[in-house]
Formats: C-alpha cells, structure tokens, sequence
C-alpha cells in the first residue's frame, strides 16, 4: 500500500539521490506528495562514476513528479561549502522554507569491488581516505549546517542522515581497509546525529539517524548478479530502497517526531511503529538482528 499524499505542501531536499538509498528516498516522498529538490553529482550530460553505475538527478526527479510530487534535480558536490551555501540559498529564495532533509551522500561505494583493496594500503591512493570521510560525515554536516538556518526561522524540520550500526563481527576477521574507513565514515556520522540534536531541539528540529538493511540498490544488483553470490550474501532478506523512503516520510509526517531526535532508528523498527511496508507490500524484518543478532 502507498502512502497518501501527507506531505503534500511539504519541501524536501534529499542529498545524493542519482541513485542508492538517496533516490528510494526521493521516490517515496514523491509518492507522499512532496516537492523535492534531488541532489547529487550525476546529470545526464556529465561524466558517469567510475563503476557506471546506472542514474541521474534528472532521472530520479522525473520519477519524483510521476508519482504525484514535484521533482527538482539540482546539481551539487556535496563537499563543496560554495555550492552548499549557494543551493540551500536558493531553496530559501524561491521557497522561503525548508521541512525536510534526507541525506544519503556517500564515497566509496563505486569501488565495491576495486582491485586496489587487494594491494598494501601505501601502494593504495591516497584519496580513498577522503571519499570515504568527506563524502560522509563531512557532507552531512555541510547540509545539515546550511539547512538548519532555514529551518530554524520556522521552528520546525526534520533532519535524516542515512548511515550504518557500527559492528564488531567480521567473522573472526580483521576488518579490510575498506571496511575500516567505512566505520569510521558511519561512527562519525552516528556521533553527529547525537551532538547535533540538542541545539536543534531547541529550535523544533529533529534529527535522526536512519539504519536501513540490506538494500537492493543498482550497485548490490551489479554485483550480485548470480544466484550463489546472492545467497552468500543472504539477498533473501533484502529490501527495496523505497523501503527506507517510506520510514522518511512517515517520520515526517509524525507531530511528535522530537520525541526521537538524537536517536539512531532502524528502518525495520519503524516499519513495525508507523505500519508501513515495502514495496511488495511486506514488512521486512531487521537485517542486522536477523543476520548479525544485534
């Protein structure tokens, strides 16, 4: 079942939503109604990641609009302070308002399989640092940085970062290179949320960390084309994109929402609060106490 059009009236920014986690986002408030300005660096005439991951911000706006909100494909790096400063400026002037924002900007997911993991880090580059922590926790303070100011002139909003739990389980194992800027990129991001809260209750703003499970992104189907890579990886528990979408926009659509600022929310557990499902309409199960048990 889609939800209805709560969030109609209501304007969105969903950082990184070529694709991934970002553009589920973008669709599913789409649904519920909302104007939506999609961000990222992928557009339709430049260059493509260096994985050619399928999507684009024109793309994901087109299917904003076609599901009955209003999508604005606006072309940001989201680790430029110039150009974050400019955008939100702009939302500011033609929208005088700002209720939503949705940030899934994140580096390093283009070299899912990348060789160079395989090499001792000094023979690694040097800039696989900062797409990991830049394009991460340093985004995500950019947009919450410049769109707090909008929102706090209302005394309301919603702030979601997308991020991850941080684990110890690898199996016995030492966790890869990859992984560790990995956590580092989430450990940071988790931190944020918490240290961020405070001051923007104050001003009727909430934010939130959103824990998605096992997403069936564009790349996770690049990569798990066959049918044992998949069971590996136990894709039978995956979920859709959409899936973390509509936990935004139930999140946005709930008046007590301050009531859960500062805390890191699990997709799954706010499926089971709010009573929303995927978009095969089952209520997917949280993949982390699932698989992990935690």
């Amino acid at each position: 079942m889609k939800p209805s059009k709560t969030l109609k009236g209501k304007i969105a920014v969903v950082a990184g939503a070529s694709r991934g986690c970002g553009r589920g986002i973008a669709v599913a408030l789409g649904d519920a109604g909302a104007t939506v300005f999609v961000t990222g660096r992928t557009t339709r005439k430049g260059p493509t990641p260096i994985d050619q991951a399928p999507g684009s911000i024109e793309d994901t706006a087109e299917e904003v609009t076609r599901r009955g909100g209003l999508g604005i494909p606006a072309c940001v790096d989201h680790t430029d302070p110039g150009q974050i400063e400019d955008f939100f400026g702009r939302v500011r002037q033609t929208h005088g308002r700002l209720d939503i924002l949705a940030c899934g900007v994140w580096g390093g997911n283009e070299r899912y399989l990348d060789p160079i993991w395989n090499e001792s880090f000094w023979k690694q580059p040097i800039g696989v640092w900062k797409e990991f922590l830049s394009a991460g926790p340093y985004a995500f303070w950019l947009c919450a940085h410049a769109c707090s100011r909008i929102m706090a002139e209302n005394q309301r909003g919603l702030i979601v970062a997308v991020t991850e739990p941080i684990t110890s389980q690898f199996d016995g194992q030492e966790p890869s290179l990859a992984e560790t800027f990995g956590h580092l990129a989430h450990y940071s991001t988790n931190r944020l949320v918490s240290a961020l809260a405070h001051d923007a209750q104050e001003a009727g703003i909430a934010v939130v960390g959103l824990l998605p499970g096992f997403m069936r992104t564009e790349r996770v189907e690049m990569h798990l084309p066959d049918e044992e890579s998949r069971k590996r990886f136990r894709y039978d528990l995956s979920e859709s994109t959409e899936y973390s979408g509509r936990a935004v926009a139930a999140l946005a659509s709930d008046s007590n929402v301050l009531t859960k600022s500062g805390r890191l929310l699990f997709v799954a557990d706010l499926a089971d609060e709010y009573g929303f499902t995927d978009i095969d309409g089952k209520r997917v199960a949280n993949f982390y106490k699932v698989v992990l048990g935690h």
